[in-house]
């Protein structure tokens, strides 16, 4: 099978594209620069070179595959429109990815109770509402076999170009930039998470087996954001102490929208339907656990 993959030099588009090319099928990745695109090339992933803007390129590379994985940026409805159109009618296979904090509730560090799977209504915040249209749009496209898979926060090292994730990095930064673990609010906050290695096996799943018009929460547990920073500092040996910080001060780090939406927000989901239909079994290493003993603390030195 030849799969044309939109960030496939990204976190979780490479682990894919890598995933693909080991199982032997042909992969091609879009590719914003020659260095990147020279990058791909040597892991035997054919490059396209340009961009989500790139309309009539998108369209023409998702015709020539014989099934399209967008995993570049959620909320680009031209890329998505673009690639859609192009398979319309051909009865092949477009996965889209979107992410779990379309049902996220800004809360400034604070606990919100609600936990959502596949079937629960939600009304998105204003913030993610166009990321919905987008999921609403691919699910339901006619003559194609549209897919929407939302992780939650993603973990570990993933395979491709890109092996690192955002937000465990950012809080590893910060602490290590702070001496402290730093969190909004109180850090009760909790989201639900998923490692790489989880990830890309639904993604596999999904492209031989999910219907058309199918959307699957990914998620293997849930942690706050205060027993991340305290497994952070456990891990760089920093104590077991945290410290607040306000969602002003976040957005300095990280910016005003990655700071109430993700760091100090709540997305609780239950991936209920990827475990049932598509017989879907996460089995990496749990988020602390990946923290304190696996890929990060190798990464500082301290792996055990």
């Amino acid at each position: 099978m030849h799969v044309f993959i939109t960030g496939a030099s990204g976190y979780i588009g490479g682990a894919i594209a890598q995933a693909l090319t080991a199982a032997g099928h042909e992969v091609s990745g879009l590719s914003r620069s020659d260095a990147a695109a020279a990058a791909l090339a040597q892991r035997g992933i054919t490059p396209v070179r340009g961009t989500l803007d790139d309309a009539g390129l998108l369209a023409a590379a998702a015709r020539n595959a014989d099934a399209v994985i967008n995993a570049a940026n959620a909320g680009h409805r031209g890329a998505a429109e673009a690639m859609v159109a192009a398979l319309s009618g051909s009865g092949k296979t477009f996965i889209h990815t979107s992410g779990s904090s379309i049902v996220g509730s800004r809360a400034r560090g604070e606990l919100v109770e609600a936990v959502f799977d596949e079937a629960t209504p939600f009304t998105p915040s204003p913030q993610r509402a166009e990321r919905v249209a987008i999921d609403t749009m691919v699910r339901a496209a006619k003559g194609l076999r549209g897919i929407v898979i939302a992780p939650s926060l993603i973990y570990g090292r993933g395979a491709g170009l890109n092996p690192h994730s955002i937000q465990v990095p950012w809080l590893i930064a910060l602490a290590k930039k702070a001496g402290v673990p730093k969190h909004i609010g109180s850090g009760e906050n909790r989201w639900s998470n998923v490692h790489i290695a989880d990830v890309v096996k639904l993604y596999l799943a999904a492209l031989d087996r999910a219907p058309a018009g199918a959307f699957y929460f990914a998620e293997n547990g849930e942690n706050s954001m205060r027993e991340v920073c305290e497994a952070i500092g456990r891990m760089l040996g920093l104590g077991p102490r945290t410290q607040s910080m306000t969602v002003e001060e976040a957005a300095a780090e990280w910016g005003e929208g990655p700071a109430e939406d993700t760091m100090g927000s709540n997305s609780r989901v239950r991936a209920r339907r990827a475990r049932a239909e598509l017989n879907w079994r996460p089995a990496g290493r749990p988020l602390i656990e990946e923290i304190e003993r696996g890929c990060y603390a190798a990464e500082e030195g301290r792996g055990r």
